[in-house]
């Protein structure tokens, strides 16, 4: 990687660190189907708390809304508003898609090439890839919104959601 697009990597992590996007706890878990979980990187000590909220549409599942509270490194505070911009309004098959290629990323060591249609932002954590004690910090946000998905889902399809 060239050094003006790892400057650029970091500029656009430390935007995100320093400006989060949907940051602030929204929704009421205990009303409004909106599934909230709690996940920590016991490894360094960062945590987050994210929400999700999914609606059903003309028979597509959409994330309706995410926002989350975190504590931690530059790089998991900014990987989550990143991934909060990428994953709402997106059809739910959509969003775990770009999930999965994100995790590629993620797992490739550096050796896999960013998709920047996908990805958007998310193609400034292709250096964090090389850092496997990074790797972690960079997937909190992405495996908290993984499950908390995960949970809203089978809330939904139980019809726990009459929204």
């Amino acid at each position: 990687m060239s050094a003006e697009l790892d400057a650029l990597y970091q500029e656009i992590i430390l935007d995100h660190y320093k400006n989060p996007h949907h940051k602030g706890l929204r929704g009421d878990p205990s009303a409004d189907g909106t599934v909230e979980v709690h996940h920590v990187n016991p490894t360094c000590g960062d945590e987050v708390t994210l929400r999700v909220h999914l609606e059903e549409a003309d028979g597509v599942l959409r994330v309706q809304d995410v926002s989350y509270d975190a504590v931690g490194c530059s790089i998991s505070q900014a990987s989550t508003s990143v991934m909060t911009d990428l994953v709402i309004g997106k059809p739910v098959e959509e969003a775990m898609g770009v999930h999965e290629v994100f995790l590629t990323l993620m797992q490739g060591k550096g050796s896999v090439e960013p998709d920047e249609e996908v990805l958007e932002d998310g193609i400034a954590f292709a250096g964090v890839a090389k850092f496997p004690a990074r790797v972690k910090c960079a997937l909190l946000g992405w495996m908290a919104w993984k499950d908390a998905t995960s949970q809203s889902m089978t809330t939904t399809a139980q019809g726990g959601d009459d929204d």
